[in-house]
């Protein structure tokens, strides 16, 4: 292989020395970019379930939900170690207090073998930077940072509401913590050309320790809906992203973690790329496209 990069199944395998799954649970955060702390709507490509679809119903007990989380894995996922995963929304927002009773009662329970928690950078001011650390000493600590971008134009087209040093500063402020930090990248933004979309991805490849790429998913109720029914802009091509995800991987350092090649949209949800439903043929094409430029996970 050309290039090798590693996995997230084999650094969870470095990390916990067995395969871990992730279970989809929800901490029933808010986000300040939907409560009027920073903006109202939400960024433009956001469902309303902040992202997080594909959880737990947030009104049941973590105990609840953690239980409910590995019935959707069915057979595979029994007697097996996992992460706790909260996507939706902010995880860093809100009641703090109230957060980090939910996540420590996650992370105790003895099957989890580490939390991951994805936020915005504005919102890890030191109350937040203080729960993280005390959640890191109990079990592994991931925490996912929404950049999206580093091109400020398309981060205002998007209403990100918040500016790239925020970004770096809390890159720094979570390495000093000592915990994993992962980058989310959206892959066919609008108005991004190519060259932009692996400028960012060379940005984020040298600041973290793991990254996510993530296909547009043009979605039922956004913003970014509304603005594609009027065709302002158009979808990504499976053969474009499959050549443009090659390339991002190409750029990364070795020492990144590659926890994210595509992503789901909820079929019920997706408007575009429709072709993105069909997850494993969307990854069996990829796969193909990767090895013949010689690209593959350690």
């Amino acid at each position: 292989m050309a290039k090798i990069y590693i996995s997230a199944n084999e650094y969870c395998r470095r990390v916990f020395g067995c395969k871990v799954y992730k279970l989809a649970l929800s901490a029933a955060a808010t986000c300040p970019n939907r409560d009027g702390t920073v903006g109202t709507g939400g960024c433009t490509f956001c469902s309303s379930g902040g992202s997080g679809d594909f959880a737990a119903p947030s009104s049941f007990p973590i105990e609840q939900q953690i239980e409910t989380a590995k019935k959707l894995l069915g057979p595979k996922g029994e007697g097996l170690r996992y992460i706790a995963y909260f996507q939706s929304f902010t995880g860093t927002h809100g009641d703090l207090a109230r957060l980090e009773r939910v996540y420590t009662q996650a992370a105790r329970q003895p099957d989890i073998v580490g939390l991951s928690i994805a936020t915005r950078p504005d919102c890890l001011e030191a109350g937040a930077l203080e729960m993280l650390k005390r959640l890191a000493a109990v079990k592994p600590l991931w925490v996912e940072l929404g950049l999206q971008t580093i091109h400020e134009e398309t981060a205002r087209r998007i209403n990100r509401c918040y500016e790239l040093p925020v970004y770096d500063r809390a890159m720094r402020d979570l390495k000093a913590l000592g915990v994993h930090r992962i980058t989310h990248v959206i892959l066919g933004l609008p108005g991004e050309s190519r060259e932009q979309m692996l400028d960012t991805v060379r940005y984020v490849g040298g600041r973290s320790d793991g990254i996510k790429l993530q296909l547009l998913h043009v979605l039922a109720g956004t913003a970014l809906a509304e603005s594609y029914s009027r065709g302002e802009f158009g979808v990504l091509q499976p053969d474009e992203y499959y050549e443009l995800v090659a390339s991002a991987l190409e750029l990364l350092p070795p020492d990144v973690i590659v926890h994210r090649l595509t992503g789901d949209g909820a079929k019920r949800d997706l408007i575009a790329p429709l072709w993105s439903a069909d997850k494993k043929r969307v990854l069996a094409d990829l796969n193909r496209v990767l090895q013949r430029r010689g690209i593959g996970p350690y």
